[in-house]
């Protein structure tokens, strides 16, 4: 049967890429805590974004999806759910805002996973939210031809509530003793919990809420201001390829969760970078199509008006709408498409 214990981590030795990932989070986690303290009023838009993206982002990786108008009216609390998609999105919200607000006073363990799951059903109503799973699930994946394929299989009903509970007083004890890297640790009980794979439904999801909570416990607050899940949905693939590779012989207890923990500290430290590219953004004193100019000269390929949005929080729609005509207008971009669908590419800036 799988144990946990992650004290062995303190024995283990690490890869200088590793080393390089955490070196680097804590010297820009040390710039944001300074960032934060001296523009504390002009972050509120990145908060704001943030939790819109995390809400869709997360969601859309499970197929759990609804218009961009609706998500931001959800997220906001503008409107009321329509359908079971949209009752999901707004327990994932909900649970977003407590972690936020709150994340100092959840304790990690089995109890409180329970807790959060049953919020993330509360509007969807089924009869398995807050419940470990009571049926054997498997990790598949559907093939380009229509078939599917078994990567992994978790551990059984039985073995499940022993394990989370188990997962979580390993994870506490490491915490406790400080003599292991907090971000090894959180990126480790993040796998291990994904192999657990203790619910029926929402495993990804809880996954994604509970690597935000562990962060903010550990004052690694950059998924306040930059969605992680945004950033994981943008590598969905590479993010499965390196679960079913740290998968191999778990349930041996002879697994490597290496490429994972590679992954989510490179997710972890593009947030902190973006978060200081944005910061400069908003401290420039320059006109909107100044700053649209400096975004577009750094992106390559084609780009969309929410993708401006995403990386000028401080302008307001209105504004960038009128700034892209404008560079349309003179042949610095060129748009494409129609409607839904519309892009833009780069001419000559």
């Amino acid at each position: 049967m799988r144990t946990f214990d992650y004290s062995k981590l303190q024995n283990c030795t690490l890869d200088t890429e590793i080393l390089g990932f955490i070196s680097k989070i804590r010297e820009y986690k040390g710039r944001q805590e300074l960032f934060v303290h001296q523009k504390k009023d002009k972050l509120d838009k990145l908060v704001e974004i943030a939790k819109i993206q995390s809400t869709e982002s997360s969601n859309k990786i499970e197929g759990i999806v609804t218009t961009e108008l609706r998500i931001k009216q959800l997220v906001t609390d503008k409107t009321t759910p329509r359908n079971r998609d949209e009752k999901e999105i707004m327990g994932y919200r909900d649970i977003l805002n407590i972690i936020h607000e709150n994340f100092e006073y959840i304790p990690i363990s089995s109890n409180y996973i329970l807790q959060l799951h049953k919020y993330l059903y509360q509007y969807a109503s089924p009869d398995f939210g807050g419940k470990f799973k009571n049926v054997q699930n498997y990790i598949v994946a559907t093939m380009p031809d229509g078939s599917s394929r078994t990567l992994f299989t978790p551990l059984t009903p039985v073995e499940t509530p022993e394990a989370v509970q188990e997962l979580c007083e390993t994870f506490n004890r490491a915490m406790d003793l400080g003599e292991i890297e907090p971000l090894l640790l959180i990126a480790n009980f993040i796998k291990d919990f994904l192999c657990i794979h203790p619910f029926n439904d929402g495993n990804g999801r809880m996954s994604r809420l509970l690597t935000t909570l562990l962060l903010y416990r550990s004052g690694f607050v950059v998924c306040k201001y930059i969605s992680l899940e945004k950033k994981i949905e943008k590598t969905k693939d590479t993010y499965y390829d390196v679960l079913e590779a740290s998968s191999e012989n778990w349930n041996e207890n002879t697994n490597d969760n290496t490429p994972f923990v590679k992954y989510l500290l490179g997710i972890i430290l593009s947030a902190y970078r973006d978060f200081e590219e944005r910061l400069k953004l908003i401290d420039e004193k320059l006109s909107a199509t100044e700053t649209i100019e400096k975004v577009i000269k750094n992106r390559i390929g084609k780009f969309t008006k929410s993708d401006i949005q995403e990386e000028c929080p401080a302008l307001a729609r209105q504004t960038i709408e009128k700034a892209i005509k404008g560079l349309c207008d003179t042949g610095k971009i060129e748009k494409k498409g129609s409607g839904r669908t519309t892009y833009y590419v780069c001419k000559d800036l």
